[in-house]
């Protein structure tokens, strides 16, 4: 059976309720007085400082660099022959192999001689008969001349022998004449390379009939390729960086090519044509270089990269592409301070110069720029210092020596710098 509360003891058990929830809520109160009245702990012990980031820093001095241009440029023989038929006739023999290096008056295509073999005897005949006309007349005006001096005969007489035999040696002339013409005409029946280079392929084959008009006269084609020409444009943004603004023919400029596996052609060019005005619709100048190819390793049409060298810039320094930073606002590195923190710097940049970039104003002499670990640094945050290795940065004696491609190129992603 199960006991129940008595009527007159409700009161007291609801009293005695009421007491513990007030016992209860003094003693948080207390509770929390008593933690506010602790002292706060020291900082240092809230949140330890940050470590020192490590980071490799190349100390940069300023130093001359040279303005190196970079563009795509396609060559061309410099000379551009088409071999044409001077005769008409058929086509007997081709004496060459397409696409061969042939010299200067090398046998290429046989043209039938036969009809010229005959209009050479024809014209030889005729030569003979006018000679023959001509002592006919030579003997007669011997004969009259002492007739003519004594009156026997009448003057008009001896005056048309005369003229006869003139006019047979007018003869004999014109006769000499298409005689070296048929010669001539007979020599062309073998057409031989007015150029060295290296031939196209043949326009007709054996047994056609050749005409000398212009659909009909060519036979090949012939590229003379040593030396080899390479046509190229330079932006009008670019020449303004020259310190004379421009680029002449015969100028002491260094003309090199890259081939298009990345090697270097051994050879430098030089300069040998530039235009009189800039391209209203590119904005470019055009330019020509002659490059020697006693090898013929270049080939007209082949693409190229053209680096030229024109000239060099004093007071810039070099930093690697990976230490330098833009935003919208412009280009900024982060440098070591005298405290061993890193420290933000806007820059002026200038050309690309193999691995490294330009900087023609915001740098010092002794700055110590940071070139990794960008990504974790803030301005004003602690670093540990080491100094970059060559391979981090290529010599600057090497680029002088052998600049690479200065153009341009992509510029890398902006990296926002808080």
């Amino acid at each position: 059976m199960i006991p129940t509360l008595r009527a007159d003891y409700a009161p007291l058990a609801a009293t005695t309720a009421l007491r513990a929830r007030w016992a209860l809520t003094v003693l948080l109160f207390s509770s929390l007085l008593a933690g506010c009245g602790k002292e706060a702990p020291p900082t240092g012990m809230a949140a330890a400082a940050p470590p020192p980031v490590p980071v490799r820093v190349l100390q940069v001095a300023p130093q001359r660099v040279p303005i190196v241009f970079s563009a795509v440029g396609q060559t061309e023989g410099s000379k551009q022959v088409e071999v044409r038929a001077r005769v008409s006739g058929t086509l007997q023999r081709r004496l060459y192999s397409e696409g061969d290096s042939v010299r200067a008056g090398a046998p290429l295509f046989q043209i039938d001689r036969a009809p010229f073999e005959i209009s050479l005897a024809q014209t030889q005949a005729v030569l003979a008969q006018e000679q023959a006309r001509g002592e006919q007349a030579r003997r007669e005006v011997a004969r009259l001349k002492p007739l003519a001096d004594d009156r026997a005969i009448s003057r008009k007489e001896y005056d048309d022998t005369l003229s006869a035999l003139q006019l047979s040696t007018a003869a004999q002339q014109a006769a000499a004449a298409q005689i070296r013409q048929a010669e001539l005409n007979l020599s062309y029946t073998l057409v031989a390379a007015p150029v060295s280079g290296i031939t196209g392929r043949a326009e007709h084959s054996e047994g056609t009939l050749i005409t000398t008009d212009a659909a009909g006269s060519l036979l090949t084609t012939i590229s003379q390729v040593d030396p080899i020409w390479v046509r190229f444009s330079v932006s009008e943004s670019d020449l303004a960086k020259l310190p004379s603004g421009k680029l002449g023919r015969g100028a002491p400029d260094d003309v090199q090519l890259l081939l298009p596996d990345g090697t270097r052609y051994p050879g430098k060019g030089r300069l040998n044509f530039t235009a009189t005005e800039i391209d209203v619709r590119l904005g470019t100048l055009q330019l020509r270089a002659a490059f020697d190819n006693p090898k013929q390793q270049l080939l007209p049409g082949q693409f190229v990269r053209v680096e030229i060298i024109a000239g060099a810039r004093d007071n810039v320094f070099l930093v690697p592409q990976s230490a330098v930073i833009q935003t919208e606002k412009g280009f900024l590195v982060f440098v070591v301070d005298g405290d061993g923190k890193a420290q933000l710097k806007t820059v002026q940049m200038g050309e690309w110069v193999g691995t490294n970039w330009t900087v023609v104003a915001g740098l010092s002499q002794g700055d110590r720029v940071i070139v990794d670990n960008l990504l974790k640094l803030r301005p004003g945050a602690a670093v540990t210092a080491t100094s970059a290795t060559a391979s981090t940065t290529p010599s600057t004696d090497a680029q002088t020596a052998a600049p690479a491609i200065a153009v341009k190129p992509a510029v890398p992603a902006a990296t926002s710098s808080k």
